[in-house]
């Protein structure tokens, strides 16, 4: 990668480490290395308002004034534009572990490095720069507004609420096999917001089931109307455990498929790890009934629970959707990689398809395709859209595929 362009910052206390390393940037392209003695120093470059942009910064575990986790913890508080690298003499595994504390706290980190930095390991770092992911800059806009129950139920009867669309695509082919229903409330005064401003909401009253019964009338209205313009591709749609345990649930689900002529194989409800894994019977049976009828059924956020191996074998799921924590940067950190491959081994040995959250660069992407998972989703491939927005976006995928 060409590495000119960019701005870095050398943040060791060690005037030697702090050479070594701005000579080793120079070796591998870089025009431009500015340096900080301190953690002080440091998070005066880094601020948003800091005159001089860095893109990327490379900071010592050890650095007197604020060392590096004091530093990882006044950036994501203050924010900052630069990706960061982490240097120190410990073992791999607790750099590992600042490396998935920096990410808790919303840092975009490239990786780790034990000192002394290897050459080969910094250069295989920055190969993944890119500008900041999407949910990275996600994460850094103001909160999103907060609203009443009240509040929300009138924009629910007023049907503000409607799904957008996030295509899941087989790696193998390249080909669009299903599309994720995600809830967008299309506000009056403030635009489109997403569940941050009214699922708590909901949850806190008890009444998830309004907003799952009006995301799944419409997703099911927009799957025909894929149909009917020639695009038979399957739907996905989120629900909770208390909306699907309900006893009515089948019944008016099947009257909902009738009225939309839309056969139970185009849709899969997907539930959250913790939701599914029961040893309740009537919901497991609930869940065989669906799978009888041709539903599909996914288990969301996998990995982000904690899964009993034997009742997971014994739940008629399809999709295993494996939780973005594992898949975003997998291709550069070691320890993801390694969780992920086991996720991925486990769901080709129950049988099951793996679904890929949250791919965001080519090159999760190709690890991904490379170990064998089945589907990919994420903002590498598209951002949720509107319905209407879906036939242009295939057709271009389909040119470029």
């Amino acid at each position: 990668m060409d590495i000119a362009h960019l701005h870095f910052l050398v943040a060791q206390a060690d005037p030697v480490a702090r050479r070594t390393l701005a000579e080793l940037l120079g070796h591998l392209g870089a025009g431009r290395v500015s340096d900080a003695a301190d953690g002080i120093a440091a998070l005066q470059a880094l601020a948003p308002d800091s005159p001089v942009h860095i893109d990327v910064a490379i900071i010592a575990l050890d650095l007197p004034g604020l060392d590096g986790l004091d530093l990882i913890g006044r950036l994501a508080d203050t924010g900052t534009h630069a990706r960061l690298i982490v240097t120190g003499a410990q073992p791999a595994s607790l750099l590992f572990s600042v490396d998935t504390l920096a990410h808790a706290r919303g840092i975009d980190l490239l990786g780790a490095i034990a000192t002394p930095v290897d050459r080969a390991r910094l250069e295989a770092l920055l190969a993944h720069y890119t500008p900041l992911s999407p949910s990275a800059r996600m994460a850094r806009r103001p909160a999103a507004p907060r609203f009443t129950f009240q509040q929300i139920g009138i924009g629910l009867q007023q049907r503000q609420f409607e799904p957008f669309f996030q295509p899941k695509i087989e790696l193998a082919t390249g080909q669009v096999k299903g599309l994720e229903a995600f809830a967008r409330w299309r506000h009056p005064e403030h635009g489109v917001l997403g569940p941050a401003s009214f699922i708590d909401a909901l949850q806190q009253h008890g009444r998830v089931d309004f907003l799952d019964w009006s995301m799944i009338e419409l997703a099911v209205e927009r799957c025909r109307w894929f149909q009917d313009r020639g695009i038979a591709v399957p739907i996905s749609l989120n629900i909770a455990a208390t909306t699907l345990a309900h006893p009515s649930f089948v019944r008016q689900m099947c009257a909902c498929l009738a009225r939309h002529q839309v056969a139970p194989d185009q849709v899969t409800f997907e539930m959250s790890e913790s939701a599914v894994l029961t040893i309740n019977p009537l919901f497991i049976e609930r869940l065989i009934r669906l799978r009888m009828l041709g539903f599909g059924l996914a288990i969301d956020d996998y990995g982000t629970g904690h899964s009993n191996l034997q009742l997971l074998a014994s739940i008629p799921f399809t999709e295993l959707k494996i939780d973005r924590a594992f898949v975003d940067g997998a291709s550069r950190r070691r320890p993801i990689g390694t969780v992920l491959r086991s996720f991925l081994s486990l769901a080709h040995s129950l049988d099951r398809m793996s679904v890929a959250v949250g791919v965001e660069t080519r090159q999760d992407w190709d690890f991904l395709q490379d170990h064998g998972c089945t589907y990919a989703q994420g903002y590498h491939i598209a951002d949720p859209m509107e319905a209407a927005a879906f036939p242009a976006w295939l057709a271009d995928w389909r040119q470029f595929f």
